[in-house]
């Protein structure tokens, strides 16, 4: 029978499961505050509906739920974590103060992660930026999912990206979106409600077009937004993601940046293990 929690109740009982299957405590409740504000605002492929594929996760080693990031106070103006293969929003809240210091000394900052799990939707990052008075833009790349422009296989990641801007008497203005035409989490709730996807949005395992959501799943890729000019974009996430904090990416060249945070690309792991959603699924932990 449904029922309604408040937000402190939901989010308790986020941090509860995820520290109940490996995960620390104060870990836990840095995700559980993603999982919870996603959901709350009707993101909902980023919300509760995470949870079985965060549970898997940590159950299968493929995230440290107990990982404590190294923060490097690299040069004036760039902030660097190595998130230590545990959750990039843990990372983030480590190297937040000591970056937006450097944003309100030095007029513009950095801060640039490595080696971090599952980000989860981006404006949760930036909303706080622009609440504190910072116009901020977010992005970064991860495993390879999406076909570029006029390809024929998958090369870049979702590659997304957020912006947030203060607002004199109101909220922030805030964006988030996908360098895909959706999100990797959208196809997936597509699937298990059983609904298309738009033209264009996906390609089944044989690089063939389909609308449908459990093709794309199934070895299938996904398609960028925007036709070339999107596939433009996701190259420059792609590069920027992979080069800004001494990494190799999939692409090369010379890149700089003003706030970003990439998902390092590890082993490929077996579909029962990659992240999913099962309706009425029960997970391991309070209830």
């Amino acid at each position: 029978m449904p029922s309604t929690l408040s937000l402190a109740e939901a989010h308790a009982l986020v941090a509860g499961i995820l520290a109940a299957n490996g995960c620390g405590e104060r870990q836990a409740r840095v995700v559980a505050e993603a999982v919870v504000a996603a959901e709350r605002d009707g993101a909902t492929s980023h919300g509760f509906f995470r949870l079985p594929g965060y549970v898997a996760d940590l159950a299968n080693g493929w995230v440290d739920g107990r990982a404590e990031p190294v923060v490097e106070d690299a040069v004036p103006g760039l902030v660097r974590v190595d998130a230590a293969n545990g959750y990039a929003q843990v990372a983030l809240a480590d190297g937040r103060d000591r970056f937006v210091a450097k944003a309100r000394t030095q007029g513009i900052a950095a801060l640039a992660i490595r080696n971090s799990h599952h980000f989860a939707a981006l404006w949760t990052d930036v909303e706080p930026l622009a609440e504190a008075g910072l116009v901020a833009f977010a992005f970064g790349n991860g495993r390879s999912r999406v076909v570029p422009f006029g390809g024929g296989r998958r090369l870049f990641g979702t590659n997304p990206m957020a912006f947030a801007c203060p607002r004199r008497n109101g909220p922030p203005m805030v964006w988030d979106q996908a360098s895909s035409m959706m999100a990797h989490g959208e196809v997936m709730l597509a699937a298990m409600h059983g609904k298309p996807i738009p033209e264009g949005a996906g390609f089944d395992a044989a690089g063939r077009p389909t609308t449908a959501a459990d093709a794309v799943l199934a070895g299938g890729a996904l398609g960028p937004f925007g036709g070339y000019k999107g596939s433009a974009i996701a190259l420059m996430v792609e590069l920027i993601g992979g080069r800004s904090h001494r990494r190799r990416s999939r692409l090369r060249g010379p890149v700089r940046c003003l706030y970003r945070r990439p998902i390092v690309e590890r082993r490929r792991v077996p579909a029962r293990h990659r992240p999913c959603a099962l309706r009425g699924q029960r997970l391991p932990g309070p209830h």
